[in-house]
């Protein structure tokens, strides 16, 4: 994002910008659920991949018969976010500011300890420490960049999400 150019909705916490976004999905043939996702984020491709997603929050409903009470509680949810986006941007900015402070373990070890026990694999939580320290100090922040980071090489869109939303859920650790 250019300096000094800010689309509507965007926020800068310190010399990063982010944007609230959705995505909603509904199956054609009710094999899958009908849903919303709305989080924050600092990018996206064209190809729906969302980089650095955070505060991420999911509605999902069985696709039955009753689709249409689901798709009036998905509009409710996109109406809800754009009445509550200053509300949630100042909040939100809050927490990330409070996120790049905050260190998270002491050192390298309890770090790990840390992630392993928010279910991140051992390896994965080394790769992630590793690339937190190119950074600087380990922080919330940190670790959910690199978490987010290493959730690029995942295969499956599946896995990417699965691994975004435990990553974001680090920031459930700062109080503001």
């Amino acid at each position: 994002m250019p300096r000094g150019f800010m689309p509507a909705g965007w926020t800068e916490i310190g010399d990063e910008s982010f944007s609230p976004g959705f995505f909603v999905w509904n199956s054609e043939v009710g094999r899958r659920t009908v849903g919303i996702s709305t989080f924050w984020y600092q990018g996206i491709c064209a190809n729906h991949v969302v980089w650095d997603a955070v505060e991420v929050t999911e509605i999902t409903r069985r696709h039955t018969g009753r689709v249409r009470d689901t798709l009036a509680q998905i509009r409710q949810a996109i109406e809800q976010l754009a009445a509550k986006r200053d509300q949630r941007k100042d909040r939100f900015a809050k927490v990330i500011a409070k996120a790049m402070e905050t260190t998270y373990g002491e050192d390298s070890q309890e770090t790990q300890q840390l992630l392993t026990d928010a279910k991140f694999t051992r390896t994965f939580a080394t790769r992630a420490i590793e690339i937190a320290r190119t950074s600087g100090r380990l922080t919330i922040w940190t670790m959910v960049n690199a978490l987010t980071q290493l959730a690029r090489e995942s295969k499956y869109a599946g896995s990417r999400a699965e691994i975004d939303q435990r990553a974001s859920s680090l920031l459930n650790l700062v109080t503001v």
